[in-house]
């Protein structure tokens, strides 16, 4: 199958009926989002060569050609969403300017719609598969560092520590909860963590 996809991709110079090279710069990119999608549908026990090829709309020697082994696909895919959830989380605080910008915004991270949801879903999955695959600990501790740093700019570096199990634990509760808890007991209780005093700096 990769000799098939070398030759594909890479074509023949000249001859009518030779198959033309492929341009499709952004394919790693495309495998990498579908193995996220077949990551949130069945984690990292269900996933496949042939189930990312078919979510990717790509052969399924492009998927070997890039990555030799379900471990290489998991680990780069993973690599990746820690990449775009770090800067995704970083822009969520860009317009914070009072502590009650800052707790709205938490808010909508433990309490988010889809997209957030699928995010909290790959973090897990991502935890859960670094508990049995000490690699993937170097991703879970890079997540943490960005995290509470984001988080320290407005708390100082203990109380950001804090808030961020606080909302490790809050988002695993939204996730499992039957019954969702309203904003507005998500807001106390991340309002009595930060405490009174607590704010941007100005």
């Amino acid at each position: 199958m990769r000799e098939r996809e070398t030759f594909e991709e890479q074509g023949a110079a000249g001859g009518e009926g030779r198959r033309t090279r492929r341009h499709d710069p952004r394919r790693r990119e495309r495998v990498l989002d579908a193995a996220l999608e077949v990551l949130v549908e069945d984690g990292v026990a269900g996933i496949t060569h042939r189930k990312v090829a078919a979510r990717a709309d790509v052969p399924l020697g492009s998927v070997t050609y890039h990555f030799a082994s379900l471990t290489e696909l998991c680990t780069q895919a993973f690599a990746w969403y820690v990449e775009q959830r770090t800067a995704e989380y970083e822009a969520l605080f860009t317009q914070v300017a009072s502590r009650e910008d800052l707790i709205d915004v938490l808010v909508t991270v433990v309490q988010g719609g889809p997209a957030r949801h699928r995010s909290a879903v790959l973090g897990f999955e991502l935890h859960l598969a670094a508990l049995r695959d000490p690699a993937l600990r170097v991703l879970t501790q890079q997540w943490t560092s960005s995290s509470r740093a984001v988080l320290a700019r407005f708390t100082g570096p203990r109380a950001a520590a804090r808030l961020d199990a606080l909302l490790e634990g809050m988002i695993m509760h939204a996730l499992l909860s039957t019954d969702q808890e309203p904003p507005e007991a998500t807001r106390e209780s991340l309002a009595q963590t930060l405490g009174p005093a607590a704010g941007p700096s100005k």
